[in-house]
């Protein structure tokens, strides 16, 4: 007797194993963290950390991504049972291959969706339409279950929302260059040129220019009708609310330039924070300067400066007194985001060039060499449209939109325009 409990122990525990194996082979995408509305700016109730919800309008659609390491097949199952009023029927299509499912309030839905073959590696979209529906509403999707052979490789999506990654994985990688500098170099002034080429200036971008040990200077895309160059200092005070500062840690202003607004910041560390609504343009080319030069009485003076070719003229957006600090300029970089994850599905790219610092001695050293990195939702796996090289010469970092050549992180590029030493009398600066 005891023999035949232990068969049968053994029989379902192989059952057990082998279904646990099966569905080891799925994964469960969660919509929360890899759709997208068609709607971008106005999708906000219509897609939550929930998934497709409150979805009425029939001209709205959504986008569903993963990446995929292999080719092969790929089966598509409802995740959470759909909330459906009436009757409904949405369309699910990958690569031009729709398949439509219709949807009954008052019957069982099995779950399956379909299946479909993709025949290379990279980013698989599946794009969720409502056709038709009898209620106010189309169903309400969660997740999806994707199965086949496809995903038996390395698959990237966001897995789930720990440390809000719905949040950060819709926003998609930041990109990185870390400008490799001389050592023993007391470095005053760091100048960067920006150019965002022609269509790639989407809302939600910025794109940063001057990183330093202690802030960081760069332009961004804040709504079709308004674009600030952002200027700000951290406080060497460890905290997200500015009002917590004590006043020994406070960062204060010295002098702004003209129209240029001033404040705190918080939620990324905190500190002082300045900016100009000035409406730049794609595809013309901007130049920042930064200066930073050590006090007698342990502080930093950071000053930032903007030329426009609109203008033809430097132009002084702010000046802050860093305490607790005594350092040169150092840790040179720009970066690449998207601060706002409803326009993670688009790609931006941005051009970085003739990359200059000069000491306290008035020599000006060129940077040609910088090592590329993304942030963590990259390096976790979660997303893979990250790339950072050299466009005719230049640096230049892209990210977002779900493209398929990536740059591996920590890779070292090497900007091969000549650069042309900057013409600047400090002297004359505003």
């Amino acid at each position: 007797m005891k023999s035949l409990k232990l068969v049968t122990l053994i029989v379902l525990g192989a059952i057990w194993l082998e279904g646990y194996a099966q569905s080891q082979e799925n994964i469960t995408l969660p919509l929360g963290g890899n759709a997208y509305s068609s709607l971008h700016q106005d999708s906000e109730r219509t897609l939550s950390n929930r998934g497709i919800v409150n979805w009425s309008n029939p001209n709205e659609y959504f986008t569903a991504y993963f990446r995929v390491s292999k080719p092969g097949t790929i089966s598509v199952s409802m995740g959470d049972k759909p909330l459906v009023e009436g009757k409904a029927t949405v369309e699910f299509s990958i690569h031009n291959q729709p398949k439509k499912i219709d949807f009954d309030q008052s019957q069982a839905f099995e779950g399956k969706i379909g299946e479909w073959t993709v025949k290379d590696t990279g980013y698989v979209a599946i794009i969720i339409k409502g056709l038709s529906k009898s209620g106010a509403k189309f169903p309400s999707i969660t997740s999806l279950i994707i199965g086949g052979s496809a995903i038996e490789g390395k698959t990237a999506y966001v897995k789930n929302n720990d440390g809000n990654f719905f949040h950060w994985g819709r926003r998609g990688p930041s990109v990185h260059l870390n400008y490799l500098q001389p050592e023993n170099v007391n470095a005053e002034w760091y100048y960067n040129e920006v150019t965002v080429p022609k269509g790639e200036d989407i809302l939600g971008s910025y794109f940063m220019a001057n990183g330093f040990g202690e802030g960081y200077f760069g332009m961004q895309v804040n709504s079709p009708t308004e674009r600030h160059i952002l200027f700000s200092v951290w406080s060497p005070f460890n905290t997200d609310d500015p009002k917590s500062i004590p006043d020994s840690h406070k960062i204060k202003m010295l002098k702004k330039g003209e129209n240029v607004h001033t404040g705190e910041f918080g939620n990324e560390g905190s500190g002082g924070q300045s900016y100009l609504n000035y409406m730049w343009k794609a595809g013309n080319t901007y130049k920042f300067l930064l200066h930073g030069i050590p006090g007698t009485d342990s502080t930093t003076t950071y000053t930032a400066y903007f030329f426009a070719p609109e203008t033809n003229k430097w132009q002084l957006i702010a000046s802050f007194t860093r305490p607790k600090t005594k350092t040169y300029l150092k840790r040179f970089h720009s970066f690449l985001e998207n601060f706002s994850p409803v326009q993670g599905d688009l790609s931006r790219k941005v051009l970085f060039n003739n990359q200059w610092i000069c000491d306290d001695k008035g020599v000006w050293t060129e940077l040609k060499s910088a090592r590329f990195t993304t942030d963590n939702t990259g390096m976790k796996g979660y997303r893979m449209d990250y790339q950072g090289g050299i466009d005719k010469g230049t640096f230049y970092l892209k990210n977002g939109g779900f493209f398929n050549d990536y740059t591996p992180p920590r890779k070292i590029l090497n900007r091969t325009t000549a650069g042309k030493q900057p013409e600047i009398d400090f002297n004359k600066l505003p």
